[in-house]
């Protein structure tokens, strides 16, 4: 494998292992639906991916990047989109309180709502646009097709991305004992809806 490619993997893997919205969800999911509901969510996330990777390599992405008010439009969007999520997850905190069993059940799982929220989070998120548009020019040659290279290293960021969270959910769904307990639950939900409405806040108030 050619020397950037390996610097690439390198450096998409310690991305992808940084905590951020996108493993919130995975975890967040996951305790809420289990392992189904964890892994649909990750495939909709990764999948927003090839969205960032089209839209770097026909230059919309540069569009984004300096025009200040479709950037301020995205950037809200996301925000908002982070902030729900959060509000979600203290609803479940706060519902839980009217339970009174030991351990709480796993809710039903729908694949297009998981997928739906996965995807969403990736796609909305601004961050991860111009971290695209900066990043992935570095590692393509103009020798080819721009719009391949940008999908190919896509794939690879997807691949990566995919093992990382499929690893966040079986380590969740092996310690399915101590996850259902309802207090567990519960601070689970909390910190989730803590991280992201503070995610949410962050990228809203933070300037361009």
């Amino acid at each position: 494998m050619p020397l950037d490619l390996w610097t690439f993997l390198i450096a998409i893997t310690l991305l992808t292992m940084t905590p951020g919205a996108d493993t919130m969800i995975v975890i967040r999911n996951t305790v809420r639906g289990g392992a189904k509901d964890g892994l649909v969510s990750s495939l909709g996330i990764c999948s927003g991916l090839f969205v960032h990777a089209t839209l770097s390599a026909v230059g919309i992405s540069a569009i984004l990047l300096y025009s200040a008010t479709a950037f301020t439009i995205l950037k809200s969007v996301g925000a908002l989109y982070l902030l729900w999520l959060g509000f979600n997850s203290f609803k479940s905190f706060w519902n839980a309180k009217g339970v009174h069993q030991k351990h709480i059940a796993p809710k039903p799982f729908r694949f297009l709502s998981s997928l739906q929220e996965g995807f969403l989070s990736n796609v909305l998120n601004p961050k991860a646009i111009i971290f695209y548009m900066a990043f992935l020019p570095q590692f393509i040659s103009h020798e080819s097709s721009v719009l391949g290279q940008s999908l190919f290293l896509a794939f690879l960021h997807f691949v990566v991305g995919t093992i990382w969270q499929a690893i966040l959910v079986y380590t969740i769904v092996s310690a399915n004992g101590f996850i259902t307990k309802k207090s567990v639950r519960q601070s689970l939900d909390a910190i989730s809806g803590t991280v992201m409405i503070a995610l949410g806040i962050t990228l809203f108030l933070e300037k361009r």
